[in-house]
């Protein structure tokens, strides 16, 4: 019945494919066999693991593909504080030919995470066992999380930190609401220079396939012509990031 309910669920995500299906019922299993144990996250049963974390990863697929510049080198995606490999390893797994990196501080869930891309073959994968800080700057097109709480100033000028020239953060929040007044205060911050300087930002309310609660993608643009930019060369960036 719950390979029924993913399978019917990618479907509605022009998502479902063998493969898909195959290293997501896999990656399930991976996180029933260890959540006891690691705490990974915090479900009630395998339904509801599926709607709120699975698919819920997946919603906004169209648009984060779309914002990624396909060229020679392959996109370079980071899912910072990524837990139980929410939402970077479903994303991986319906994008292989993007470079994801999951970002876990945490040892026994950064090695639940290298256990897990092993098993499932996922050579677009790697882990790095750091707090996001101690990340090479300015690496990465796109940086992922899911932000149900409000981002701190911090939070959010190291997340930016972390995207090259013309990067953009995609933050997975709830509701609208919420999440405008949450911007509203962030930018009122930054006119200020009190907080992260902010670029353009964009929402976009997303179905998430049998599931009614609210769900937005928030997507910050890095501000142009930002330090980074300024004490990093294209060549240099590419240097370092590799």
């Amino acid at each position: 019945m719950n390979e029924e309910l993913l399978e019917r669920g990618l479907e509605e995500l022009k998502l479902l494919s063998e493969r898909n299906l195959s290293l997501l019922t896999r990656y399930i299993k991976e996180i029933e066999l260890f959540n006891p144990a690691y705490g990974l996250v915090k479900v009630r049963d395998t339904r509801e693991f599926i709607l709120k974390h699975i698919l819920d990863s997946l919603a906004p697929f169209d648009i984060i593909n779309s914002r990624l510049k396909k060229t020679d080198k392959a996109p370079a995606v980071a899912d910072v504080g990524s837990g139980a490999g929410l939402p970077g390893i479903p994303l991986a797994i319906c994008m292989p030919d993007v470079q994801f990196t999951l970002v876990e501080r945490m040892g026994r869930r950064a090695g639940f995470l290298l256990n897990t891309i092993a098993a499932l073959g996922l050579s677009n994968v790697q882990v790095e066992e750091k707090e996001m800080e101690k990340l090479v700057p300015a690496c990465f097109d796109l940086v992922v999380l899911r932000a149900f709480r409000p981002l701190e100033d911090k939070i959010l000028k190291g997340l930016l930190g972390l995207l090259g020239p013309d990067g953009i953060l995609a933050a997975y929040k709830g509701r609208r609401q919420a999440l405008e007044e949450e911007m509203s205060s962030l930018m009122d911050a930054g006119n200020k220079d009190k907080g992260p300087s902010i670029g353009a930002w964009e929402l976009f309310p997303l179905k998430v396939p049998f599931l009614k609660e609210e769900r937005h993608l928030l997507l910050i643009h890095r501000q142009i012509s930002s330090h980074v930019d300024n004490l990093l060369t294209n060549s240099d960036l590419y240097t370092a990031c590799i």
